[in-house]
């Protein structure tokens, strides 16, 4: 088991939103620290009681001079954390040479240049008594490369398998090489990429629950940490905060541009640096619907149907079943003309005819049997063709026919 108190660690990336927090706990936990990153400002902000160097990890020789200021000021080198690094998003057939370079030098080249640099550091800690240990953030990408992180990835995995190779030769000297692969963290990396732009991601891990999920795995000597071991580690807080409704063009359909105007809210991280600014209420104001003032959506003439409040008698009961209320609101209503009542019956029959949606009570019809079916004979059949032209001669009689 790793002893932290009184261990020599060197920090690479400490202002980073996730070096920033291994500084603060491994400086709880009583390390001797020497911290590393790009601002001098930055690391003298950490308000974390150590060594503090700033530079560039594209310069070869800032991992020697690392290593041996922490030697100078603590007698030795203990450990080293690795937790700098920089993004590019987009397609890969749009990644310049010049990203190509950075993301190379400083996710790559700088990392195994540091374990270079401090393998003769750990085997002399080795032999003091000291369980000497490096810690690389490959990511997880490294386990499954993601599209429009295509350099990024390949660059992370390249870092991953040289970890592996280290991680078997320096095991002989007892000096252990461990592979931290969390998923979506929520730091600044993602928010200040070197290119490109970064997607709609989900709300990542917490910083600080990776940064103590790390420091635990050090202190218990685990061998590597896959995106698995990472599984316990809670969530980000985040807030709901207003988001600009969308440009649709005036010609589409109402609903959709009903929706376009409704006042929406996204998900994002909540910082951990600052509270909600009076910025931020005042934005979520505006997202709340006006009164009078607010832009209504209109549907044209021709598709708003008539406002017209259905009773009660209509919803719950048979058409053909009137209620008391609507007999005497019938009464209280004077009836039109003859002529137009019977316009009004033509039409309402005639929309009975056409309504075949009317729904007729099986227990308001009555139960006729047929009768059965006997064939007449054929004298019947005479005297009944001789009756029918009896009555249709009496309904068409001439004019003459009194007179014959």
């Amino acid at each position: 088991m790793a002893e932290l108190a009184g261990s020599s660690i060197l920090i690479l990336g400490a202002t980073g939103g996730l070096g920033r927090h291994l500084a603060r706990q491994l400086a709880d936990a009583g390390a001797n620290l020497v911290l590393s990153g790009r601002s001098q400002q930055a690391l003298d902000e950490l308000d974390v009681s150590a060594i503090s160097i700033a530079g560039d990890l594209r310069d070869p020789e800032l991992p020697r001079t690392l290593v041996a200021t922490a030697i100078m000021a603590y007698g030795r080198l203990d450990g080293v954390i690795n937790a700098s690094g920089v993004v590019a998003f987009g397609p890969i057939a749009e990644t310049s040479d010049e990203v190509l370079d950075e993301l190379w030098q400083v996710n790559a080249l700088a990392p195994m240049r540091i374990v270079r640099a401090a393998a003769p550091a750990f085997a002399e800690a080795k032999t003091e008594g000291s369980t000497p240990f490096i810690v690389h953030f490959s990511g997880l990408v490294s386990e499954a490369p993601t599209s429009g992180l295509g350099a990024y990835s390949a660059v992370k995995s390249a870092l991953a398998v040289y970890q592996q190779v280290a991680a078997r030769e320096l095991r002989r000297q007892g000096i252990r090489v461990l592979d931290a692969r969390p998923g979506h963290t929520e730091t600044e990396l993602s928010r200040h990429p070197i290119a490109g732009e970064a997607p709609k991601l989900p709300t990542g891990y917490e910083p600080e629950g990776v940064a103590r999920r790390v420091i635990a795995a050090i202190v218990a000597d685990e061998k590597d940490l896959p995106s698995s071991a990472f599984t316990e580690v809670p969530a980000a807080e985040s807030e709901m905060i207003p988001v600009e409704p969308a440009d649709v063009n005036t010609g589409a359909h109402p609903a959709v541009r009903m929706a376009a105007q409704m006042p929406l809210e996204a998900s994002a991280p909540v910082s951990s640096s600052s509270e909600p600014s009076s910025a931020t209420e005042g934005a979520a104001a505006e997202a709340e619907p006006a009164g009078d003032d607010q832009p209504t959506l209109e549907q044209p003439a021709a598709e708003q149907p008539p406002a017209e409040p259905a009773s009660p008698a209509s919803v719950d009961s048979p058409a053909s079943v009137e209620s008391a209320d609507s007999a005497e609101s019938a009464a209280s209503v004077p009836s039109p003309p003859a002529e137009e009542q019977h316009g009004q019956a033509e039409q309402t029959e005639a929309a009975a005819e056409d309504d075949e949606s009317q729904v007729v009570h099986a227990e308001a019809v009555e139960y006729v049997a047929p009768e059965p079916l006997v064939e007449p004979s054929q004298g019947e059949q005479e005297q009944g063709e001789q009756h029918d032209g009896e009555q249709h001669d009496e309904g068409h009689q001439p004019e003459h026919a009194g007179h014959r």
